[in-house]
């Protein structure tokens, strides 16, 4: 029985994680969930798995919390004060996250330096922090698996073989809702045809990141400090059937890769029940209903995300910070319908010109820097260009 807790709980990732440990009630036992400001689902994952510790981010949802679970045992804690007790709970073995953005950081390093395993799905963490984050692990000796379905599928490829034979990664991408359009094209483009994504069930930020494609740019940064491998070694290519998940090429030409239907469930299972493998009821690929397999280059030019990304990738120092904290506002800013589709990339790209570049920061210079970022892209918004002049 291995003690989880999961940072997220309330969200897509969050809630298919719970659905895996229905399905293994012998093999998991919750802990501790945490959640930002959904109090109603919450408060139904507390009662269903009667937990020790809940977190909601949402302070004005603590009282809300406590009154309806008088007469139980489970605690209510709240805010980052919160998320920091419940990362290092005593008898906690594993800390699931999958809190969207780099404000899972802090949690994260905390559950390290609790000697926690990490189940991560908050890819920004590595694509932040990357280098200290890895090298904390490292000295802690706590284990990062990946939830992503592409680092899973790059985690499981290497199994029994020698990193040292690895020639190259190649992460796969759906493409998302804008494939094959030109950049005139997407000038048009709205809120509601970014979410409508192809393939994948996703949160609304992460599905607009794959409209963009710097889901995958993010992806490869945090591939790089997964696994090790250098940027020039980490290619993307689009694969409109999202069946295979990522390949291995190794130095014999061998292509090993990883398939399974466009699912979260079967990822989220094998980082939680890793190096185990569990049975599942989850669909299994056909091949003969599927009889083809299609793959394209990326659009560099429509879709520049990417290409920003392996540039701050192997910039490194602060640039990924400014990356990750510009395109998460960014966002924001497109959810909010303030901003059009193509000024994501364009804000992006101004602030990773504009800004005073680190080549070491530390964990409270990222704090910082991720801050600052995100200040200048609403300043922006508000029309205040002159902050980043």
């Amino acid at each position: 029985m291995k003690n989880i807790v999961i940072l997220g709980s309330t969200g897509s990732i969050g809630t298919q994680s719970l659905e895996v440990v229905t399905h293994h009630p012998d093999k998991f036992n919750v802990v501790g969930l945490a959640a930002g400001s959904n109090a109603k689902l919450l408060l139904m994952q507390a009662r269903q798995f009667n937990p020790e510790y809940i977190c909601i981010q949402d302070r004005d949802q603590v009282d809300y919390l406590r009154q309806q679970l008088t007469g139980t045992t489970i605690k209510v804690l709240c805010g980052d004060e919160g998320l920091l007790t419940l990362v290092a709970l005593p008898d906690a073995e594993l800390v699931l996250v999958a809190i969207v953005g780099v404000r899972a950081l802090l949690p994260t390093v905390s559950a390290i330096d609790a000697g926690k395993d990490i189940a991560l799905a908050s890819k920004e963490i590595l694509v932040a922090a990357g280098h200290l984050v890895m090298e904390r692990a490292r000295k802690k000796g706590v284990r990062i698996v990946p939830v992503d379905s592409e680092h899973a599928a790059i985690l499981q490829c290497l199994q029994g073989n020698d990193s040292k034979s690895v020639e190259s990664i190649t992460l796969t991408a759906s493409g998302g809702p804008f494939f094959g359009l030109t950049k005139e094209e997407l000038k048009s483009k709205k809120l509601c045809d970014a979410l409508n994504h192809p393939n994948w069930d996703m949160g609304k930020k992460i599905t607009v990141d794959s409209a963009t494609l710097i889901n995958k740019g993010l992806e490869v940064i945090e591939a790089h400090w997964l696994f090790g491998i250098d940027y020039d070694n980490i290619n993307v290519v689009i694969h409109r059937e999202s069946i295979i998940h990522s390949m291995v090429t190794y130095n014999d030409g061998s292509v090993i890769a990883q398939l399974g239907v466009p699912s979260m469930c079967l990822p989220i299972q094998y980082a939680l029940s890793f190096p185990e493998r569990l049975l599942s009821s989850w669909p299994r690929v056909d091949l003969v209903k599927l009889r083809a397999l299609s793959f394209y280059e990326p659009d560099y030019e429509a879709f520049p995300c990417l290409k920003m990304a392996y540039e701050a990738g192997n910039q490194g120092g602060s640039a990924p910070t400014v990356l990750n904290g510009a395109n998460e506002e960014a966002v924001k800013l497109f959810l909010q319908e303030k901003i059009g589709f193509l000024e994501i990339p364009r804000i992006i790209s101004l602030m990773l010109e504009k800004h005073a570049y680190n080549p070491n920061p530390s964990l409270e210079d990222i704090v910082a820097i991720d801050k600052e970022t995100r200040e200048k892209v609403n300043e922006i918004s508000h029309g205040k260009r002159s902050a980043i002049s």
